[in-house]
């Protein structure tokens, strides 16, 4: 066991400003340089039509519009009467691209039946979402530049961040309303 001495307390400290001078020495003479913040998404025209279905673009909430002023990318909403498809695009990973579920359970709804399908061609994270005696189903996946799809938004952020996955990314919500309610 290493003795708590003054002698020992001061090695200590002394080794480890050693590592840090020598880390940060590293990085300056090293060559690289830090990248260039990601520029902001600015993706094609929204899209006319959604599964077939003509949609209209809808205005933000005042919720959205908040989180969107610090977004780094660009946010959506377009509707087909009886879904709401949201939108949101960047071009590099953050963390502020986070699962939709969050976003639910942040607003006040119960989370239920978290599961995986496969719909429209590709796995989505499905799950119902429940508030004040209204239910909602809301499917999610984010796409890739190359067509790779991601039904998870961690699995996601770490291919994006180790280079596996290539931007810039459209992260794709779609809620519906259960039992005929809208």
């Amino acid at each position: 066991m290493i003795k708590n001495s003054f002698q020992n307390r001061v090695l200590g400290k002394g080794l480890f400003g050693a590592a840090m001078l020598a880390c940060a020495l590293a990085g300056a003479f090293s060559g690289t340089r830090e990248a260039a913040p990601a520029p902001i998404v600015q993706a094609d025209e929204l899209p006319l039509h959604w599964q077939g279905v003509a949609v209209r673009p809808l205005a933000l909430s005042a919720v959205e519009q908040r989180f969107a002023e610090r977004f780094p990318g660009r946010i959506a909403r377009l509707t087909d009467g009886r879904r709401i498809v949201v939108l949101r695009d960047v071009a590099a990973p953050t963390r502020m691209l986070h699962p939709a579920a969050d976003c639910y359970r942040a607003l006040g709804y119960r989370i239920q039946g978290e599961h995986l399908q496969t719909l429209d061609g590709g796995l989505q994270r499905c799950f119902v979402a429940r508030r004040d005696g209204l239910a909602l189903r809301v499917c999610e996946q984010i796409e890739d530049a190359r067509g790779q799809r991601f039904a998870d938004t961690s699995a996601w952020y770490w291919a994006a961040t180790l280079g596996r996955s290539h931007g810039p990314w459209r992260a794709v919500t779609v809620t519906q309303a259960l039992g005929g309610s809208t």
